[in-house]
């Protein structure tokens, strides 16, 4: 499982598509950009070369790298990274953990989330002593599932601590209440 805090200034929202504004490849007035280079074919290695650089410059690079993976979005050039490079990408997407993205949304944020994500919400606001019901208006499901939610992370830390060996350590059996090097290892 991949688990970063390396995060955007902030995290792409349901729904939201601002970001998109603050992208360098939007074309103004002042700045023409030809969308074209954004979809290269293989061997236009000129193309592929300049709309890298556009996205090297991007401030919403992250943004718009989360937002093609996260919408399934395998054409093109996004986020700096070729089809190609995003590939592999694709595939770890549901694993990826970003505690920054579960404290946003733990805080009320509605960030897009990965499975693994919607797991350690459920996990911190147990932690944290949030309600049934702000965890089903977190996650966006029912309160009846939030419960359910609930019971099986009170039952999965139960069994946990239930299948904890209990280890003890006795001192070393020795003549004399003086403790040398050698009982303590190697690591002394």
């Amino acid at each position: 499982m991949t688990s970063t805090t390396h995060s955007p200034a902030r995290h792409r929202s349901l729904g939201d598509h601002t970001w998109q504004a603050e992208a360098v490849c939007q074309s103004t007035e002042y700045n023409l950009v030809d969308p074209e280079i954004f979809f290269p074919a293989p061997d236009e290695t000129d193309k592929i070369t300049a709309a890298k650089a556009l996205c090297g410059q991007c401030p919403v690079r992250r943004t718009c790298l989360d937002a093609a993976l996260e919408g399934g979005d395998t054409d093109g050039i996004r986020g700096g990274l070729t089809e190609e490079e995003r590939g592999p990408l694709h595939g770890k997407i549901a694993h990826r953990l970003d505690y920054s993205r579960v404290n946003d949304t733990v805080a009320g944020r509605d960030v897009h989330l990965t499975k693994a994500e919607r797991r350690a919400v459920v996990h911190a606001a147990y932690r944290h002593g949030v309600t049934e019901q702000r965890l089903a208006w977190l996650l966006k499901i029912t309160e009846e599932h939030a419960q359910k939610l609930y019971r099986e992370l009170r039952r999965a830390l139960r069994n946990r601590d239930l299948n904890q060996p209990a280890t003890t350590t006795t001192p070393p059996e020795t003549g004399d209440d003086h403790l040398s090097r050698d009982d303590f290892g190697t690591a002394a």
